[in-house]
């Protein structure tokens, strides 16, 4: 993976409203894409189909198939477009996951022909990782097996986006690149945020298609506008563009000064998206599924200019149609991700049209009446003492590894840690490209980097560590319902497929 970003810096220094000044002042559109025009008749961004989940529902079967592109899709409700499964919190999600791939397969997975095996996970839902529920280790289908899901979620899940996805070692990246993703909402985030009552609500999952070998790939390059100019001192050509929900550059109707709640998926295998929404801010509500005001009450909002999202991350925001007769775009800008990371380059992944204004919506019945109920945590002291677990990610021609060790499945632990507790972590990148740092089943504060304090630390579930360079975190394992045996990774698929994964032990 080439260039290098300032990984966290910017994920988190950018929230601030300093990263605001240039994308208002007009700065927002480089002059490459500015010449780009709208396509003659974009396709309007598709609406995912939706799963309201009650425990009173059979189980909702997903089916792993062969689409008729050839590549790997889950099929719901008799189409390969996945489903928005939307849970209340205290609900028991279930599953009936079952692979249809075929039997052989002529491509190759992590160097070896892949086996077309299969399971799923579910991104940053603080469940548990035993069997029937976020156990990614031992549940495991080969063609014509299925697999039953049980999902407990808590009733004091933390309300906002996640998302799920396949997760077997060694054949991740090629499934997710195929697009086998989908949106998850944990209900309730209007408690924490009320501002978000009554706006219209867009789910957008960013999935990276692979172009390296399509016959129509400068066609799609020149459809989203990616500038002749490299990416930062990449020379290799594009390897990726985006889609939106399945179309690329589709267009999303806002009209002037409407306020719409969008809801950014990463679904990449490996790409990053560092999205901005020319001339208009980013009201940040949540990111990587946690509201701000879950940990802090009294900031319950955040403007932003642009946000970075690695691999797997979200973005919760409110967003402002721009004045009538100002052309706008949703863009990913040029990410650097180090001397060995691969290009990221701009490119357009939107464009904002006017509709018109619709009608003020009644607020709709709450699905959670509760009270909001606030999880501050005071770690000061803990982010002063020395870490108590150091993860270091290496690299060479032969693989990719964790503390100097690639993942075994019959691998003991490589840490066992105490449910319970808080933890300070140090995220170590000894390599010449980022890494984007993943932990099943927890959160964690990200708040320095490079031994620097980071001026705006975060809650999140995936973070990316800088070349070079190290991430400090608090690790919270104070949930009773994570016990058992998980894992942590690089959430670059590629990476993570090719050993840089290892397990922990939640006692």
């Amino acid at each position: 993976m080439k260039r290098v970003v300032t990984a966290l810096a910017m994920i988190l220094s950018l929230l601030v409203g300093t990263a605001l000044t240039g994308t208002l002042s007009g700065v927002g559109l480089p002059a490459a894409l500015t010449r780009n025009q709208m396509p003659a008749s974009p396709a309007r961004v598709p609406d995912e189909p939706e799963v309201r989940w009650h425990d009173q529902m059979p189980a909702l079967t997903l089916r792993a198939v062969r689409d008729q592109h050839g590549r790997s899709a889950f099929a719901f409700d008799g189409r390969t477009v996945p489903p928005v499964i939307r849970v209340a919190p205290g609900a028991t999600l279930r599953i009936r996951y079952v692979n249809d791939l075929p039997p052989h397969s002529h491509e190759q997975c992590a160097g070896t022909p892949c086996m077309n095996m299969t399971n799923l996970h579910f991104h940053g839902l603080v469940v548990s990782p035993r069997g029937r529920q976020d156990d990614v280790l031992n549940m495991l289908a080969m063609p014509g097996q299925t697999l039953e899901y049980s999902v407990q979620v808590p009733r004091d899940h933390p309300p906002g986006l996640y998302w799920y996805h396949p997760h077997p070692h060694g054949e991740s990246q090629r499934q997710v690149l195929d697009g086998m993703s989908g949106a998850m909402v944990i209900e309730g985030i209007d408690r924490y945020v009320p501002e978000v009552r009554g706006l219209r609500e867009r789910v957008l999952m960013l999935r990276g298609r692979d172009i390296e070998h399509a016959a129509d790939a400068a066609s799609l390059i020149s459809r989203v506008g990616i500038p002749q100019a490299p990416c930062g001192a990449a020379t290799e050509r594009p390897e990726r563009v985006f889609t939106v929900n399945g179309v690329v550059r589709p267009a999303i109707p806002l009209a002037p000064g409407e306020r719409q709640f969008w809801r950014i998926v990463n679904a990449s295998a490996d790409s990053y998206a560092d999205v901005q929404l020319d001339g208009q801010p980013l009201e940040i509500v949540a990111l990587d599924g946690v509201p701000l005001a879950y940990r802090d009450p009294q900031r319950r909002t955040r403007p932003a200019g642009h946000v970075l999202l690695p691999p797997a991350g979200r973005l919760e925001a409110i967003v402002t149609g721009p004045p009538a007769g100002t052309p706008t775009v949703l863009r990913t800008r040029c990410v650097d991700t180090g001397p060995d990371g691969d290009a990221n380059p701009e490119m357009v992944l939107a464009d904002v049209v006017p509709a018109v204004q619709p009608p003020l919506q009644p607020h709709p019945a709450p699905v959670d009446e509760r009270p909001a109920v606030h999880r501050p945590a005071r770690v000061a002291d803990l982010e002063k003492s020395p870490p108590q677990f150091v993860v270091t990610f290496t690299e060479d021609k032969h693989g990719f590894y964790i503390n100097g060790q690639k993942y075994a499945s019959d691998a003991d632990p490589m840490v066992r840690v105490r449910v319970g507790s808080y933890q300070h972590w140090r995220v170590v990148n000894a390599t010449r490209e980022v890494h984007p740092f993943h932990i099943h089943q927890a959160h964690f504060l990200a708040y320095a980097e490079n031994d620097v304090r980071l001026p705006q630390s975060a809650w999140l579930d995936t973070v990316n560590v800088p070349a070079g360079g190290s991430v400090d975190v608090i690790m919270d394992f104070t949930d009773p319902v994570i016990r058992g045996m998980s894992v942590f990774h690089c959430h670059l698929l590629n990476h993570e497929d090719k050993g840089m994964m290892a397990k922990i032990l939640f006692e």
